[in-house]
């Protein structure tokens, strides 16, 4: 294009198509042709990606997910260092996932409001039996984790510089 437009050159759909008509052999052959097109500077050791389209494994901050991945982490935390825990809740979170599951529904909100809730005091309720058994300087890694967890647990919707995923821990 020489001028700047505000349609699109064409409708997206096209493109999907495009790439199935060609197939597997097709798009080999165009890579083929794109590495010829750079000669040696496509056969360096290094190639840099550009992933900033690149999807994200985020959820909302104050989700039903996070709750149940904290509760799960928790768990597995206590199991690897040998910790005893009086409960895991396992089965309880499951039938809590369920519950959660029609959040939209008017009728089954108010249900999947209490089991979150009930995610939330269930995911504290570890974190407190997890933070007294690590106090020893050798689960310090475990304990900067906890906390992490904590902080996540504690967010609320209008709080500001949010924790969106778990992955980071």
């Amino acid at each position: 294009m020489k001028e700047f437009q505000q349609k699109l050159p064409c409708h997206s759909t096209e493109l999907v198509h495009f790439r199935k008509r060609l197939g597997v052999p097709g798009m080999e052959r165009i890579f083929q042709m794109s590495v010829g097109l750079h000669g040696e500077s496509a056969l360096e050791d290094v190639v840099h990606v550009d992933t900033t389209v690149q999807e994200k494994n985020i959820t909302y901050p104050t989700d039903s997910k996070l709750a149940i991945k904290i509760i799960n982490r928790l768990n597995k935390i206590a199991k690897s260092h040998g910790i005893s825990q009086r409960r895991t809740f396992i089965k309880q979170v499951k039938s809590l996932r369920l519950d959660i599951r029609h959040y939209r529904h008017v009728k089954k909100r108010a249900k999947a409001k209490r089991a979150l809730k009930r995610l939330r005091t269930i995911a504290g309720v570890l974190m407190r039996s997890s933070g007294e058994n690590c106090h020893n300087a050798a689960y310090s890694s475990t304990t900067k984790r906890i906390f992490y967890c904590m902080s996540v647990l504690k967010q609320k919707i209008k709080d500001t510089h949010k924790i969106y995923s778990l992955h980071e821990l």
